[in-house]
């Protein structure tokens, strides 16, 4: 083996262990859920607020604001 691939294997390590420590305490199944529906609601949310600053027609535009509520009325709930 190479030595490049010796040290990006020891780096890879080094950060797998780190990435490890600041993880934080172990999550139920339940807590791992609700952090991934907020996260998925979260980039929903981010997408759907920079297509209505590209959207163009009136239509799209009521469309994006309802979803943009309603995404916000969700994370309001997530709460």
């Amino acid at each position: 083996m190479a030595r490049g691939f010796e040290s990006k294997d020891v780096e890879f390590q080094q950060a797998e262990a780190e990435r490890g420590k600041k993880a934080g305490p172990a999550l139920t199944p339940g807590e791992r859920d609700a952090q991934a529906k907020r996260r998925t609601i979260e980039l929903s949310l981010a997408r759907a607020k920079a297509d209505l600053l590209a959207a163009r027609t009136p239509a799209h535009k009521r469309m994006l604001s309802d979803a943009i509520a309603a995404l916000e009325q969700q994370l309001d709930r997530a709460d």
